[in-house]
């Protein structure tokens, strides 16, 4: 049994096929097959189950893989030390993002954080929280930019800045001059929001449950910029977070009288990555940021 061997077994077992994991391993169908069944024989039990389409996990091959996998995680910590012992802010770091931060955060933290490390190599990823909490677990990425609450067993995390939510109303609405709103203000109106899956319609959810208004049933979009779209058009009104909040001439960004409705945005990472002092810093690096930051507010 040798790391190889524990690389492909991972990857059959995260897609499902022989065929995709040999592409993905960079190895012919048949090597990687065959390397399997030798790990199998050496180790004295099955597997996989196979059939012509896919390839799944026995019980025994789950508890296997899911050890293979911290395994893995640690032959990497390894690597990354041996890096960090010459030069801690050098090669490449790996950050997920979810689609309704990334558009507005990473054109302001990217290019300054580049100058900092001009040595690190940023690779950033796009996707839905839940994805990236799993690569994030899985050793996939090195750190992911979240929303709390993250309830994940040996993540660590630091708190970057809290941001609010604002009510996003055409310019022609009644409430487009208010200096602020209140739950009697929202009164029989409707909110448009974001599909199944992304994590502000669960926060967006629940400013509506506290001040007891309704979605709009017959909408929902895929990202904010849908939204915003709308809203321009005058089809409805909707939250936005204040960070995507710009100067518009069709629409009014108008802040919530207290409470204030926020998110809490942090940088997560695994407890074991080796990397810590390097992602100390960038949080560092961030909150900066942020303090020398004025976001627009208003009408």
């Amino acid at each position: 049994m040798n790391i190889r061997d524990l690389e492909y077994l991972l990857s059959v077992a995260d897609l499902g096929h022989f065929g995709k994991a040999a592409d993905a391993c960079f190895v012919s169908q048949p090597a990687l097959s065959m390397q399997i069944k030798k790990l199998e024989e050496d180790l004295g039990v099955k597997l996989l189950e196979r059939t012509n389409k896919s390839a799944l996990l026995t019980d025994h091959g789950v508890m296997i893989a899911e050890r293979a996998r911290q395994i893995l995680d640690l032959t990497k910590d390894i690597k990354d030390l041996a890096k960090s012992a010459k030069d801690a802010f050098s090669g490449e770091i790996r950050i997920g993002i979810f689609p309704t931060l990334a558009p507005y955060l990473l054109p302001v933290i990217i290019p300054k954080l580049s100058k900092t490390y001009p040595k690190l190599s940023f690779y950033l990823i796009e996707e839905k929280t839940a994805t990236l909490i799993e690569q994030l677990r899985k050793g996939q990425l090195d750190a992911a930019f979240l929303a709390f609450p993250v309830i994940v067993k040996n993540f660590r995390s630091a708190l970057l800045f809290e941001e609010e939510f604002l009510l996003a109303i055409p310019k022609k609405h009644p409430l487009a001059k208010s200096k602020s709103v209140s739950q009697k203000d929202l009164k029989n109106e409707k909110l448009l929001l974001l599909d199944e899956g992304h994590c502000m319609r669960d926060q967006a959810l629940a400013v509506c449950n506290r001040i007891k208004i309704h979605e709009n049933q017959n909408f929902r979009a895929t990202s904010l910029e849908t939204l915003r779209h709308m809203v321009s058009a005058g089809v409805g009104i909707t939250l936005m977070p204040k960070l995507a909040c710009t100067k518009s001439t069709t629409i009014s960004y108008i802040p919530f009288s207290a409470p204030k409705s926020i998110r809490s945005i942090g940088l997560f990472w695994r407890a074991s990555l080796a990397r810590q002092v390097l992602l100390e810093h960038i949080v560092n690096e961030i909150k900066l940021i942020f303090k020398n930051r004025e976001m627009y507010v208003g009408n």
